[in-house]
């Protein structure tokens, strides 16, 4: 009877987690997919920083929103980090995972929904056929390419340097989320406040990268708009290249970062904060 007692509380804490990463990851891609689109379709937003400010609003807010259901990764390229550096288990990894591309793809389905007369319109008026290699200038608010195609004409992008640019994003966004949040780290934020932090950190990291990349810095956020932008009829041009550069880039990148940032700081920067002061509260409970 306890075991059975002890399945089903586990079985509530893994829908909780499901939930909240659902639930966040929706409302992350919602604010900032639909910042792109208000911007390409509207010229709502005028310079890179007003969309990165919305991204980073967006990111805190779905924090806010979620982080007591779970541990508000809302990335799997953070959920990966974070197995990696000791603080998630293992076992939590696949759900955390499924419900971030979960969220991602319906919030791809609504920011549709609520735009696509205006596509639709905006491709008329600019002589888009969709799934045309021009059709790029909406796919992009979905997925994300290299070099971004509002960078001007003489933007040039290799596939490694896509590749360095957004494992340098990530490892910089795992790093702080680890340094704003490690219980280790007297320099840290309230608990209150870190998420408002994050949000900058994400704020600050697209406005360096995002003229490369779009600065997609999440497999969710990139890989899941992007399917639905292929079965909404975009197909191959939704894709940034031919040579598989929507996983090398755009997933093995943000996780390649991700990692090396949790290999630093568990194993570099945490011992030297547990020299200085001990510390037992350097989990995500």
């Amino acid at each position: 009877m306890d075991n059975d007692k002890i399945y089903k509380a586990q079985q509530l804490v893994n829908l909780h987690d499901f939930i909240g990463e659902l639930i966040g990851t929706f409302m992350l891609v919602f604010f900032g997919c639909g910042s792109v689109a208000a911007t390409v379709l509207f010229s709502a937003h005028v310079g890179l920083f007003q969309v990165a400010i919305l991204w980073g609003i967006g990111v805190s807010l779905s924090i806010y929103a979620t982080r007591h259901l779970s541990c508000a990764h809302l990335n799997p390229a953070v959920s990966v980090a974070m197995v990696v550096g000791g603080r998630m288990a293992l076992s939590k990894l696949p759900g955390y995972i499924i419900a971030q591309f979960v969220g991602a793809f319906f919030a791809a389905i609504m920011l549709y929904l609520l735009f696509s007369d205006s596509i639709i319109q905006y491709e008329a008026l600019h002589g888009i056929l969709r799934g045309s290699p021009s059709s790029v200038k909406t796919a992009m608010i979905f997925g994300e390419f290299y070099p971004n195609p509002g960078a001007g004409p003489f933007a040039s992008v290799s596939t490694l340097s896509a590749f360095l640019a957004e494992a340098c994003g990530t490892f910089v966004l795992v790093f702080l989320i680890f340094a704003l949040t490690d219980g280790c780290n007297l320099g840290r934020p309230d608990d209150a406040l870190a998420p408002l932090f994050v949000g900058l950190a994400v704020t600050a990291i697209i406005s360096v990268i995002a003229p490369l990349t779009q600065a997609g810095l999440n497999p969710a956020r990139d890989l899941s708009p992007r399917l639905f932008a292929i079965l909404a009829g975009w197909s191959s041009a939704a894709l940034p290249d031919k040579q598989y550069g929507f996983l090398t880039v755009y997933v093995l990148g943000p996780i390649t970062g991700g990692v090396l940032a949790s290999l630093m700081f568990t194993h570099i920067l945490a011992p030297f904060m547990k020299a200085k002061e001990d510390c037992n509260n350097c989990k995500c409970k």
